[in-house]
Protein backbone atom coordinates (compact mmCIF):
# COMPACT_ATOMS: atom_id res chain seq x y z
CA UNK A 1 0.00 0.00 0.00
CA UNK A 2 1.30 3.31 -0.79
CA UNK A 3 1.43 6.17 1.24
CA UNK A 4 -1.13 8.29 -0.44
CA UNK A 5 -3.42 5.29 0.45
CA UNK A 6 -1.96 5.25 4.06
CA UNK A 7 -2.67 8.56 4.85
CA UNK A 8 -6.34 8.31 3.49
CA UNK A 9 -6.78 5.27 5.66
CA UNK A 10 -5.55 7.82 8.70
CA UNK A 11 -7.74 10.38 8.13
CA UNK A 12 -10.33 8.38 7.68
CA UNK A 13 -9.74 6.56 11.04
CA UNK A 14 -9.58 9.87 12.70
CA UNK A 15 -13.19 11.43 11.56
CA UNK A 16 -14.49 7.99 12.35
CA UNK A 17 -12.92 7.64 16.15
CA UNK A 18 -14.31 11.76 16.23
CA UNK A 19 -17.30 10.71 15.14
CA UNK A 20 -17.67 7.39 17.40
CA UNK A 21 -16.31 9.85 20.06
CA UNK A 22 -19.63 12.27 19.42
CA UNK A 23 -21.49 9.49 19.69
CA UNK A 24 -20.62 8.38 22.55
CA UNK A 25 -21.20 11.47 24.61
CA UNK A 26 -24.26 11.67 23.26
CA UNK A 27 -25.13 8.47 24.27
CA UNK A 28 -23.83 8.87 27.85
CA UNK A 29 -25.61 12.46 27.88
CA UNK A 30 -29.20 10.63 27.34
CA UNK A 31 -28.61 8.24 30.51
CA UNK A 32 -27.25 11.03 32.56
CA UNK A 33 -30.17 13.30 31.79
CA UNK A 34 -32.47 10.51 32.73
CA UNK A 35 -30.54 10.02 35.76
CA UNK A 36 -30.69 13.49 36.86
CA UNK A 37 -34.72 13.74 35.77
CA UNK A 38 -35.67 10.81 36.79
CA UNK A 39 -39.71 10.79 37.77
CA UNK A 40 -39.96 14.26 35.68
CA UNK A 41 -39.75 13.02 32.78
CA UNK A 42 -42.89 11.32 31.06
CA UNK A 43 -43.27 8.06 30.14
CA UNK A 44 -42.94 9.40 26.30
CA UNK A 45 -39.66 11.56 26.87
CA UNK A 46 -38.46 8.11 28.33
CA UNK A 47 -38.86 6.30 25.63
CA UNK A 48 -37.44 8.65 23.18
CA UNK A 49 -34.48 9.21 25.18
CA UNK A 50 -33.46 5.73 25.91
CA UNK A 51 -34.27 4.98 21.91
CA UNK A 52 -32.15 8.06 21.27
CA UNK A 53 -29.25 6.69 23.45
CA UNK A 54 -29.60 3.07 21.31
CA UNK A 55 -29.08 5.09 18.37
CA UNK A 56 -25.65 7.09 19.39
CA UNK A 57 -24.89 3.69 20.78
CA UNK A 58 -24.86 1.63 17.31
CA UNK A 59 -23.84 4.92 15.36
CA UNK A 60 -20.86 4.51 17.74
CA UNK A 61 -20.45 1.08 16.90
CA UNK A 62 -21.08 1.46 13.47
CA UNK A 63 -17.75 4.09 13.40
CA UNK A 64 -15.82 1.55 15.38
CA UNK A 65 -16.56 -1.23 12.64
CA UNK A 66 -15.38 0.88 10.12
CA UNK A 67 -12.31 1.57 11.55
CA UNK A 68 -11.61 -1.73 12.43
CA UNK A 69 -12.47 -3.42 8.88
CA UNK A 70 -10.37 -0.80 7.41
CA UNK A 71 -7.12 -1.40 9.60
CA UNK A 72 -7.61 -5.67 8.67
CA UNK A 73 -7.60 -4.75 5.02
Amino acid sequence: MGIKEELKKTVDNVKDAFNEAGHKANADAEQTERDLAGDALTPGEQVRSVANQAKEETLAGVDRAKQTIRNNT
